[in-house]
């Protein structure tokens, strides 16, 4: 059966590296809760979909590396979640909680992109039997960056928090458009060209309207650039395209209203790339900008003062040469 399952999902644009399988939605409208060290919520946002909201901050020992959102869509036969958490701690968490609101198998782990808030509780899903799927860049960009990734964090999460995190890349990955069929109900996953990232993948689920955008979406959390501001720009409009009611965004409030949960990153990117372009324009160097570029948007966002100028840092070398 599960042979079955897996190839009827198989279409243009989705190639296999290999598979997996099972794991462990649906109650009335509520939270729903499951706890490890700390309380790790599930709020249904629309039937059969379900989503955490992560904290506004830096991973830390506190938060156990629960700074991003996750989410879970259940179909009639299978169910997949959206990313896995900064830690495994958070992902044996977030698996418990799902053993509470559904019986059916989790059996595909989507990853929106590369950061570790999203992919540190990978291995958590994929020791529980989840396929795990990802955009066509992701596997050669966490080769690049896993090995930093496992150090650098460990002085961030502590050693306990980082026991057993593993970099875990995609079995399966979306070079464009593919459609996950749960069951009953399909998930239009697309890749994006570089923006947030250059591994940037969206989940869409057509039964509720909902988005999962990924960090291509943040609210309230300054948008972090690691990939291209211009990119960026250029596919908003075909971002807010998407015929969705509702997002959830990597960060900020899940299930807010759709398109215009675009609107203060939209603001930001043309604040901060006309202050850049303004800069090289009357030819200040980039040290100067940097401290000043996008300063006017500082009240409007959390960690605004940890990430704008790695922003601004990469946006100018960008916004040098278009």
């Amino acid at each position: 059966m599960r042979t079955d399952l897996f190839r009827r999902r198989l279409v243009t644009g989705f190639a296999c590296i290999g598979v997996g399988a099972a794991m462990p939605c649906c109650l009335p409208h509520r939270a729903l809760a499951a706890a490890t060290h700390q309380d790790f919520a599930l709020s249904e946002i629309a039937d059969g979909v379900f989503a955490f909201r992560g904290k506004n901050e830096l991973m830390t020992p506190g938060n156990e590396g629960a700074i991003c959102n996750l989410g879970l869509v259940v179909g009639a036969e299978a169910a997949a979640v959206i990313d896995s958490g900064g830690s495994l701690v958070q992902a044996r968490a977030f698996i418990a909680a799902i053993k509470e609101v559904t019986p059916k198998p989790v059996r595909f782990l989507i990853n929106t992109h590369m950061h570790p808030d999203h992919i540190f509780g990978n291995a958590a899903f994929r020791d529980a039997g989840a396929t795990v799927i990802g955009h066509k860049n992701l596997p050669r960009a966490l080769e690049a960056r896993g090995a930093f990734y496992l150090r650098n964090y460990r002085s961030q999460l502590g050693e306990a928090l980082m026991e057993g995190i593993e970099i875990v890349p995609p079995g399966q990955i979306v070079a464009d458009r593919f459609e996950l069929d749960l069951g009953g109900r399909v998930l239009d996953l697309r890749a994006w060209s570089a923006a947030h990232t250059d591994n940037d993948l969206t989940v869409y689920d057509a039964a509720t309207r909902t988005l999962f955008a990924g960090d291509l979406v943040f609210m309230e959390h300054l948008p972090t650039l690691d990939g291209s501001l211009l990119g960026w720009i250029r596919q908003m409009d075909a971002l807010a395209a998407i015929d969705a009611q509702r997002v959830v965004p990597g960060h900020g409030p899940v299930g807010a209203d759709w398109p215009e949960a675009l609107e203060a990153q939209r603001r930001y990117f043309e604040v901060l790339a006309g202050d850049i372009r303004q800069a090289i324009a009357e030819g200040r160097p980039l040290a100067e900008t940097v401290k000043t570029a996008g300063r006017s948007e500082a009240s409007n966002w959390t960690l605004f003062h940890e990430y704008n100028e790695r922003n601004a840092t990469a946006a100018y070398a960008e916004l040098e040469w278009e």
